[in-house]
C-alpha cells in the first residue's frame, strides 16, 4: 500500500510538472503574440507620425512660399503678416532658419536703399529687428 501511495504521489507530481510546463508554454505563446501585436502597433504609429510630419512640412512649405510672395505686396499689413509668418517658420523649424533669414536679409538689402535719409517703413524696421534678434540668439 505504501508503494501504491508513493507511485500515485509520483504520478500526481509528474502530472503537475507537465501541467506547469504546458502553462508556461501557453503563457509564452501569449506573450509572443502580444509582443508581435505591440510591434505592429508601434510600426503603424511610427508610420502615422512620419505621414503627419510630411503633411506639416508641406504646409510649412506652402506658408513659406505664400509669405515670400506677400513680401512685395502693396499693403503694409500683408507685408507685415509675411514677415511674422517667416519669423515663426524660422523659430519653429531650425533647419529653415538660415534660408529664411538669408531671404529677409536679401529683401532688406534690396529695399533699404529706397529709404536712405528717411525713417524706414514699419516692415523694413520689423525685418531689421527680426535679423538683430536672430543675431543676438546666435
Amino acid at each position: 500500500m505504501a508503494e501504491l501511495s508513493l507511485i500515485l504521489e509520483m504520478v500526481r507530481n509528474l502530472g503537475l510538472a507537465v501541467a506547469a510546463f504546458v502553462g508556461i508554454f501557453l503563457a509564452w505563446q501569449r506573450v509572443a503574440a502580444a509582443t508581435r501585436q505591440a510591434d505592429a502597433t508601434l510600426q503603424q504609429a511610427d508610420a502615422s507620425l512620419q505621414q503627419a510630419e510630411l503633411a506639416r512640412r508641406g504646409h510649412v512649405a506652402e506658408l513659406f512660399n505664400r509669405a515670400v510672395g506677400q513680401l512685395t505686396d502693396a499693403k503694409l499689413e500683408v507685408r507685415l503678416g509675411a514677415i511674422y509668418t517667416l519669423r515663426e517658420i524660422a523659430r519653429d523649424f531650425p533647419d529653415l532658419a538660415e534660408p529664411t533669414f538669408e531671404l529677409l536679409s536679401t529683401y532688406l538689402r534690396e529695399n533699404s536703399a529706397q529709404h536712405e535719409g528717411i525713417d524706414p517703413p514699419v516692415d523694413i524696421r520689423e525685418i531689421a529687428k527680426t535679423l538683430v534678434d536672430h543675431m543676438e540668439l546666435k
